[in-house]
């Protein structure tokens, strides 16, 4: 083999280890599991617990989080803290976050320098409940790609979330169009 051609070889094997895990292996995906486990050791107390795979395999990849929400008017982002449990590749996430509060915890693992990663939306109410599970994504051929959820996703789930009552999450919004058919089948039986 000529050296030219050693080296075209050696500096594109080089470039190909280079590029992120992600763009090689394809994309990684987030799970969250709630309840956790209280007869687990390990998973005991945790608010939640986030899976974190490759295609169907759970593999342990890096993972960062934060709580986007709303204290006394004002917007605040809150790192969040995981820690490792007695399962592979599984997260505990105890609550670090005020309670009383909507919240939007946005999750994400498998990120390189921040890019390509499977996000986690986790919406909570202001009860302090799990109202929604998501994760931004596309479909490409017959495969799902998360995607990086958006600024405005964020900002609009948040504003779903504090708009729901604290006790049931009922989006009070909705209350006319509940009362009206009541009112016509009151109105008819006269």
């Amino acid at each position: 083999m000529s050296r030219s051609r050693s080296r075209s070889l050696a500096l594109a094997t080089a470039a190909l280890l280079a590029l992120p895990a992600v763009a090689v292996a394809g994309p990684p995906w987030v799970s969250i599991e709630l309840p956790a486990n209280p007869l687990d050791r390990s998973t005991r107390g945790a608010y939640l617990l986030v899976h974190s795979f490759h295609h169907e395999r759970a593999i342990t990849m890096n993972i960062m989080g934060r709580a986007e929400g709303m204290v006394n008017g004002k917007r605040t982002s809150i790192p969040l803290a995981f820690r490792e449990t007695s399962r592979g590749a599984v997260f505990a996430l105890d609550q670090s976050w005020p309670k009383g509060e909507a919240w939007v915890l946005v999750i994400t693992t498998g990120a390189v320098n921040g890019k390509g990663g499977a996000t986690a939306l986790v919406g909570i109410g202001p009860d302090g409940e799990v109202r929604s599970v998501k994760v931004p994504n596309r479909k490409q051929g017959e495969w799902i790609i998360p995607t990086d959820p958006t600024a405005q996703e964020i900002e609009s789930q948040l504003k779903t979330l504090a708009a729901m009552d604290g006790e049931g999450g009922i989006n009070l919004g909705f209350l006319p169009l509940v009362l009206l058919p009541l009112g016509l089948v009151a109105f008819r039986r006269r």
